[in-house]
């Protein structure tokens, strides 16, 4: 795909909307990256990506994510960022500062920043930080969703090591991690860091050479994403579905229509939105039907009337019924009418190391993974 450049707020708004639905419920808080894109408006700086094709296959390319996740609520206290010597966050964007500590570290000129996933301030966050670094970032990420374990990226599905990290946090405390024995050693650490921060961290990690980065990405997924959020926007505003729009956009599936009678979640976990299980009752077509969706940040495994149904890693996007926005989970909220949409994974979360990583065995689900296209047929 071409350069794309976000020159407007409406194609924020789209970009965003499109990245909160391949976000499966998680993602990050999708006013958090409008926040982002349009303070770079503002600014007047250019937010923008390139082909994949575009990166020097001897350029560094680096990935940048955010690690940990909200902290218990109550936390931290005046008292307790008193003891630890805190006292004004000194950094402003994170996820930059943690490039700027590895290539430090490593020595090293990076050419390029990939996505880790997609979300909707999980993917803005290194759009900006490539903008304000005067680097590309490129059509694509290491997901083509949002999971909720870095294990769970094509790197790691093609023997990729996540070491050296970076990870910075808001107070201004760079750590460098040299080695780790594997990457679920690498993020444990990573949480342990965020919750010393009493919040999230910023990391930089999987530095690959241009020509590696290229063979496992997932190409052209950032204008997949604009895309999407333009569909879903131009159905609302000609009085069409919505979600009908975006199934048709994604090559996708309706799968329910709703609305959201019970939540249950556990806040204990570091994850943005918990781990829970919302539990839909059907209408329309829908009438007298039960679907339930188990999350753990994002939606991973569904029941239709009790019955294993569609799992990740194939897509599970809820999204109001009324206006078309796709949802996080922490918007997925008693009463509310919403629409359950799904598409197919990309081919490699469908391999047997693929699923895993990702699949609802991981979860410690006893469900095997059948496509979402033979669930529909």
């Amino acid at each position: 795909m071409p350069t794309k450049a976000l020159k407007t707020q409406q194609e924020c708004e789209d970009f965003v909307h499109g990245a909160t639905f391949f976000g499966v419920g998680g993602g990050g808080p999708p006013a958090r990256g409008m926040q982002l894109l349009s303070e770079q408006l503002s600014a007047r700086r250019e937010v923008r990506w390139v082909d994949v094709s575009e990166i020097d296959d001897e350029a560094w390319t680096v990935c940048p994510f955010g690690m940990g996740g909200r902290p218990p609520k109550g936390h931290p206290t005046p008292e307790e960022l008193k003891e630890a010597g805190l006292d004004q966050p000194k950094v402003s964007n994170n996820l930059q500062a943690a490039v700027e500590a590895l290539a430090d570290y490593m020595r090293i000129k990076i050419g390029a920043i990939v996505p880790v996933e997609l979300g909707g301030s999980n993917t803005p966050g290194p759009l900006i930080a490539a903008a304000n670094l005067g680097i590309p970032c490129v059509d694509g990420d290491y997901t083509g969703r949002a999971i909720p374990e870095i294990t769970q990226i094509t790197p790691e599905l093609n023997g990729k090591r996540s070491w050296p990290l970076s990870s910075v946090d808001r107070w201004g405390n760079v750590v460098i991690i040299k080695e780790a024995v594997s990457t679920a050693m690498s993020e444990r650490i990573g949480k342990l860091l965020s919750r010393a921060a009493f919040g999230g961290c910023g990391m930089a990690g999987y530095l690959l050479k241009g020509k590696e980065m290229k063979q496992i990405v997932v190409k052209d997924s950032l204008t997949k994403c604009y895309d999407m959020g333009r569909a879903i926007r131009q159905a609302h505003e000609k009085g069409q579905d919505a979600a009908d729009a975006a199934a048709r956009q994604g090559k996708g599936w309706v799968l329910f229509r709703g609305r959201v009678a019970k939540t249950e979640w556990d806040e204990s976990q570091p994850y943005m939105y918990g781990i829970g299980t919302n539990t839909l009752e059907g209408g329309g077509p829908f009438s007298g039907q039960k679907f339930a969706i188990w999350y753990k940040n994002e939606n991973h495994i569904t029941w239709k009337d009790g019955r294993p149904f569609v799992t990740s890693p194939d897509i599970i996007a809820v999204m109001d019924s009324a206006s078309g926005e796709p949802l996080t989970n922490a918007d997925v909220v008693e009463g509310r009418n919403v629409v359950v949409v799904g598409l197919p994974a990309i081919e490699g979360f469908r391999s047997a190391k693929g699923l895993a990583l990702l699949g609802p065995r991981h979860f410690g689900f006893d469900v095997d993974y059948a496509p979402i296209e033979e669930w529909v047929q």
